[in-house]
Order: C-alpha cells, then sequence, then structure tokens
C-alpha cells in the first residue's frame, strides 16, 4: 500500500523494536557469557542460554505483537498513522524474533572466538553464574 511509508510514524516503531531486540539478544549474550565463564565451550554455552531464554523471549514477542494488533486494523481518523506504525512494529517483531532466536547465538560464539576470549584454562565461576542456574531452573 502506498500509505506504508517510512514516515515518523515508522521510525518510532523502528526505535521501539531496537529497544525490544536488544533486550532479547543481551538475554541470551548475558546467560551465555556467564555459562563460559563456568567452564562450558562457547557453543554450548550459546546453545544453552539460547534454550533457557527461548520461552521468555517468545512469551514477551508474542505479548508485544499481540498488543500492536489493534493499531494494524485501526480504522478511522489518523488510522492511517497508527496502522504504519503498527505494521512496521508487527512485522519487525515478528522477524527480529524469528531471526534473533538464531543469529544471536551463533553471533556470540563468533565474535567470542574472533575476540581471543575461548578459554582453555579452568575459568573461575562468580556468584551470579550461580543465582542465575538456580532461576533458570526454577
Amino acid at each position: 500500500s502506498p500509505s506504508y511509508l517510512n514516515n515518523i510514524f515508522a521510525q518510532i516503531g523502528m526505535l521501539t523494536l531496537v529497544g525490544l531486540s536488544a533486550k532479547n539478544a543481551i538475554l541470551i549474550v548475558e546467560f551465555a557469557r556467564i555459562k563460559a565463564q563456568g567452564g562450558a565451550s562457547l557453543v554450548d554455552a550459546a546453545l544453552e542460554a539460547a534454550r533457557l531464554r527461548f520461552r521468555p523471549i517468545v512469551m514477551t514477542a508474542f505479548a508485544f505483537i499481540l498488543g500492536v494488533v489493534p493499531l494494524v486494523i485501526a480504522e478511522g481518523s489518523g488510522a492511517e498513522g497508527r496502522k504504519v506504525m503498527g505494521m512496521s512494529v508487527f512485522s519487525g517483531m515478528v522477524a527480529a524474533t524469528l531471526i534473533g532466536v538464531v543469529l544471536v547465538p551463533a553471533l556470540f560464539v563468533l565474535v567470542e572466538k574472533l575476540s581471543g576470549r575461548e578459554r582453555k584454562d579452568a575459568p573461575h565461576q562468580d556468584a551470579r553464574s550461580t543465582s542465575l542456574d538456580k532461576a533458570a531452573h526454577q
């Protein structure tokens, strides 16, 4: 539709998407980093982090996606602005969730290997990893 332009409404929606996608990525990376510091290999740490955080990420994404459905189907005065924002956020969040759950762990492993942080020695386990492990298994 010609009304779906990259206007200020779409740009506000994209800014919202960046924030939610970054939050999801931070959740995965933080858990993977803690697991890797606890002695797991980078691949195992990334897979475990993705597995542990998959449900909260998908639940947050679905809640957000379903929350913008009224914007997508808006009618009446000012509806074009709402539709543009709703459609950009709706489709962007679907794509960001599907791609992010797969891509973020892979990029974590790649960046850690390229930065030379893959540890061969026995790393220390900090107090936060123990509390995160307990919280994740409850």
